[in-house]
């Protein structure tokens, strides 16, 4: 079984940067896309970053592109989440997910439905 456990949440300043990480263990053949999800109270899920793990393209929502970054270590097997430039509208719950299905088109990278595991979350809360 896959098991995902999300770290490096906390409070930052609007502005700052975080480092988010996402330690897969237990990872096995069958994963084949990992994405990061998050969540504000009140709100729907919604995808920030998505990669596959064959040729490591990326995809992100528009209301991140070119202030985070997803990356893989696949040595450790940790997946990051490098957030620069942040806002207050990037307050949230932040989940990791990994899917098992082998072909995704780009924007089912940011579909919740397309992954089977899912960590508990770190929580991001950003300070004016």
């Amino acid at each position: 079984q896959v098991q995902l456990m999300e770290s490096g949440g906390g409070s930052v300043l609007a502005g700052g940067s975080l480092r988010l990480s996402c330690n897969a263990t237990k990872y096995t053949y069958g994963v084949y896309h990992m994405a990061w999800f998050r969540q504000a109270p009140g709100k729907e899920r919604e995808g920030v970053a998505g990669t596959s793990i064959a040729d490591s393209l990326t995809h992100y929502a528009t209301f991140v592109q070119g202030r985070f970054t997803i990356s893989r270590d696949a040595a450790k097997n940790i997946l990051y989440l490098d957030m620069s430039n942040i806002k207050s509208d990037d307050t949230a719950m932040y989940y990791c997910a990994a899917g098992s299905r082998r072909s995704l088109r780009q924007s089912e990278l940011l579909f919740a439905t397309s992954y089977t595991y899912w960590g508990q979350g770190t929580q991001v809360t950003v300070s004016p």
